[in-house]
């Protein structure tokens, strides 16, 4: 850990919640997933056996990894070595730019304005900017279920997971997960294109949030009870529907977020114009409504403050116990 890493943070976290990611500044998860795709195009060839797609696949996380954590840590390494406030402050715009709290809450709210406006066609268009499914044969109530899930599993993968790394190790872990994550969401899928040569990508992804989902889940069933939503459904649902879901992670936020606002999530889906059962998570105590839109913003807002408070103060004590 660097010595300005906790300050880094701290401004980084600020940043995020205020500006967000404006979309006339070069921004760094842009930049990996247009290195993902330059390497897909030199590495992904159809009528390669599996076991060379998969190596493959490998060779890419390699390739990833070295780019987006072992290059940003040794710019680290020099500049806090020359000049910490050059440090903190390059720390400082990693970290802003590895979070996504307010942008992730800035697009799924167009959702609900749309909604809120009876216009549905500009609903379906805006939550497809931001969920990886088929959207064209989604409903009011399918939008609605797609934009709360999202925003839910995403409090893990877009705020608490790079939170928690950069935390953990500064800047340039946090950016190591997101080049990960960002592999994982452009070619960790199970058709006939990527199941082969993103199964390193997803298996990465997988380790990479498997402690933070879990502290996703924990924290943001403490959010649920600080801002008077059905906590104790919300452990319920947790217990009982956290591994309704592919991937041992997805669930885990998902599961408290629709016991909390005691809806139904999940269910089928298409992806590819190819119709996927899903099993459900939560109980239908409820229609969802677009405000259970702005209610997962919240349950998200709030796990992230409380998430950056709680992962501080555990590893300040840490540090001093060692000490």
């Amino acid at each position: 850990m660097f010595y300005g890493s906790v300050v880094a943070v701290f401004i980084g976290l600020i940043l995020d919640l205020i500006i967000g990611d404006p979309y006339c500044l070069p921004h760094l998860v842009r930049l990996m997933g247009k290195t993902i795709d330059g390497l897909k195009r030199r590495l992904l060839r159809q009528n390669d056996m599996p076991g060379k797609k998969i190596r493959k696949g490998a060779l890419m996380v390699v390739v990833m990894l070295f780019l987006y954590g072992a290059v940003p840590l040794m710019i680290l390494v020099v500049c806090y070595r020359y000049n910490t406030a050059a440090g903190v402050l390059l720390e400082s715009l990693m970290c802003w730019q590895m979070l996504a709290a307010k942008s992730l809450k800035k697009e799924s709210m167009k959702v609900y304005k749309s909604l809120a406006a009876d216009d549905v066609e500009r609903a379906r268009a805006d939550v497809s900017m931001i969920v990886g499914r088929d959207t064209d044969v989604l409903d009011k109530e399918g939008i609605i279920r797609a934009a709360v899930e999202t925003v839910a599993e995403n409090t893990s993968d877009g705020v608490i997971a790079p939170l928690f790394y950069m935390i953990v190790g500064g800047g340039w872990l946090a950016m190591a997960y997101k080049a990960v994550n960002t592999m994982d969401s452009m070619v960790g899928y199970r058709n006939e294109k990527y199941v082969y040569f993103g199964r390193a990508a997803a298996k990465t992804d997988d380790a990479a949030n498997y402690l933070p989902a879990r502290l996703s889940a924990f924290l943001m069933i403490a959010a649920a009870f600080l801002l008077g939503f059905d906590y104790k459904n919300a452990v319920r649902i947790f217990w009982r529907d956290r591994y309704c879901h592919k991937s041992p992670n997805s669930a885990q936020t998902e599961s408290v977020c629709a016991g909390a606002l005691r809806v139904r999530l999940a269910g089928e889906a298409w992806y590819f114009g190819v119709r996927y059962e899903k099993p459900f998570i939560g109980d239908d105590i409820r229609n969802v409504c677009a405000k259970d839109i702005e209610s997962a913003n919240k349950l998200m807002i709030a796990t992230t403050i409380l998430g950056f408070l709680v992962m501080t103060a555990v590893k300040e004590i840490a540090m001093l116990l060692l000490r």
